[in-house]
């Protein structure tokens, strides 16, 4: 065999290596055991009712008080900055407060571990730019695809509905149809026989199998 021959042959197994080892990196499942589990101030006052890795029962925007949930995230982060939930929630409360800006490096902190609520979160206001989130739609794409990738219901049926819609035509995302119609049977697995969740997923399943 040619040399010519040999080298392309190694780097296509180079390049087969690499794409099966950011799989793997990138569907390895959070692990919230590398944090603290302790119930803050900060998870009483600011835990979201959808987040699968609180550890305090949610509250809805308006249930709650968000000076005091500020103050009481903001000196949990100063214990414990690597905590991704408390980071989620510091940025959380900023938000809601209409000082989100404040709060980005918060959101990264979370997203940067892949904390699944945030990866969502994030990438849903990544789409419009709510909550002075810098818009970036195709940023957005990816986080929404890691949360569903992280077993985040909301990324599962969100990102196959957004591909389908259109709105990721123009980005560089994996868009692949098997992996899809597998977010939407996991999150079908989750719903809890919630009618409208189950509805939603029986739409996606057959508008992902008409595509070619």
């Amino acid at each position: 065999m040619k040399r010519s021959a040999l080298w392309l042959m190694s780097v296509a197994l180079a390049a087969a290596v690499s794409s099966h080892a950011v799989l793997a990196q990138e569907s390895r499942p959070f692990d919230p055991s590398k944090y603290s589990q302790q119930v803050t101030e900060c998870d009483r006052l600011a835990s979201h009712p959808d987040d699968p890795h609180r550890v305090a029962p949610g509250l809805e925007r308006p249930q709650i008080d968000l000076p005091k949930a500020i103050e009481a995230c903001k000196a949990a982060v100063a214990r414990d900055p690597g905590n991704p939930r408390l980071n989620y929630l510091l940025g959380r409360t900023l938000g809601y407060s209409g000082r989100g800006a404040e709060g980005l490096g918060n959101r990264k902190v979370a997203v940067d571990a892949d904390y699944p609520q945030a990866l969502f979160v994030i990438g849903y206001m990544s789409l419009t730019g709510m909550n002075q989130q810098p818009k970036d739609v195709c940023g957005g794409a990816e986080l929404i695809r890691r949360s569903a990738l992280q077993g985040r219901i909301a990324g599962q049926l969100g990102f196959p509905r957004y591909v389908l819609s259109g709105l990721f035509d123009s980005c560089p995302v994996r868009k692949d149809k098997t992996e899809m119609l597998g977010f939407v049977a996991a999150a079908r697995k989750q719903s809890k026989g919630d009618y409208y969740q189950g509805l939603l997923a029986d739409m996606l399943e057959d508008d992902l199998k008409r595509l070619p």
